[in-house]
């Protein structure tokens, strides 16, 4: 049995050492604005019948996912879903596999549940796809769950369905789940792939409003799984989440009736800060990345010098903060999100830029 990880060190970083004047280390949208949100304090009560579920939120949920309401279990943020998912499924001693490079609290989590890691690699020279064989090779008789990212984080490349539904079958096989973090996927906004559960029981999808929409003040997120695992999950949550903050869960049965609004803005970011980050990677010959045509995030590699070197420089020099791939296990990459206002993306990608060519400078 492994080591059981207690905390995570990608969390730690990202709360306490990643703000920076120019911060391109966050992978989401931003904030969207409360004044824009059309809730009067009437909207707003303190407290609610929320038991298993605030009924208008869990019908919101089932409507926008396409399930029955028994299928949705409303839950703190993606990550909080992600949590109860793996602690229901998995028993200490138990096999999981996760991908690579992976989401660091996915690992962590499996990790402090006391169950056995094993990895399946994404390779940054096949643009980040999974391949089911390699999957495949990793899976045995005592694997009990698959976990997963689509669109993957960090690179945001995109699973397809047929990839989906092998990687479905390979878990039939061996009586294992698989659990599908699609937060990203909102990012794809009217042109959204289904999500992974319609695909198969086996299938758990997790997500929330945060990535893609700019409201994680909401801790608005959700798992879609079959009832009877549905129903396990919330006893499991008795535990942890107990009864929710009942104004966020008012707040975002609101922001779901408005999210056509919320969504347009969304794209609008990111359709202009893409121009701009196409832009700067069609001229920066030190940076090698895969490019999806959507997402919030893009994982490069640096071509020259560390990227220990590159952090260091960019914080002290120039303000400006990026994620080091160290923490999804890739040394040599970046992680740059583009989901800020299009002035700091800018102003922030230049700043790369100098620090990138100053790597290179052979009096440096």
């Amino acid at each position: 049995m492994e080591t059981r990880v207690k905390a995570s060190g990608y969390i730690e970083w990202a709360k306490t050492r990643s703000q920076a004047t120019f911060n391109l280390a966050t992978s989401g949208v931003m904030n969207y604005p409360m004044a824009e949100l059309p809730a009067t304090l009437e909207d707003i009560e303190l407290s609610g019948p929320s038991w298993y579920g605030y009924e208008p939120l869990q019908r919101a949920l089932a409507a926008k996912c396409g399930v029955d309401t028994d299928n949705i279990v409303a839950a703190i943020g993606t990550s909080m879903a992600n949590y109860l998912v793996m602690a229901t499924i998995l028993d200490p001693g138990d096999e999981v596999v996760i991908e690579q490079p992976a989401y660091d609290p996915l690992v962590s989590i499996a990790r402090y549940l006391g169950a056995e890691v094993k990895r399946f690699e994404r390779r940054f020279e096949d643009d980040f796809r999974v391949d089911p064989g390699i999957l495949e090779r990793s899976v045995t008789s005592r694997t009990r769950l698959i976990v997963m990212t689509n669109m993957h984080n960090p690179s945001s490349a995109l699973v397809d369905t047929d990839t989906l539904r092998e990687v479905g079958e390979i878990a039939r096989r061996v009586g294992a789940r698989v659990m599908v973090d699609e937060v990203y996927l909102e990012a794809l906004f009217d042109e959204a792939r289904p999500y992974a559960f319609p695909l198969g029981s086996q299938f758990v999808t997790t997500s929330s409003l945060t990535k893609a929409y700019g409201l994680s003040g909401l801790r608005c997120g959700w798992i879609v799984a079959d009832a009877e695992l549905a129903r396990r999950i919330w006893r499991l949550n008795d535990l942890f989440g107990n009864i929710p903050a009942h104004s966020a869960e008012r707040l975002s049965v609101i922001a779901l009736a408005n999210l056509d609004a919320i969504k347009d803005r969304a794209r609008s970011l990111l359709n202009r800060n893409r121009v701009v980050l196409d832009q700067f990677l069609d001229t920066c010959a030190n940076l090698e990345t895969v490019r999806p045509p959507f997402g919030t995030v893009v994982f490069p590699r640096v071509k020259r010098g560390t990227v220990d070197e590159l952090c260091s420089l960019l914080r002290r020099k120039y303000e400006t903060s990026v994620v080091h791939g160290k923490y999804f296990e890739m040394p040599d990459h970046i992680r740059i999100g583009i989901g800020c206002d299009s002035e700091m993306l800018e102003r922030g990608l230049e700043r790369l830029g100098s620090a990138l060519d100053e790597l290179k400078s052979p009096t440096n």
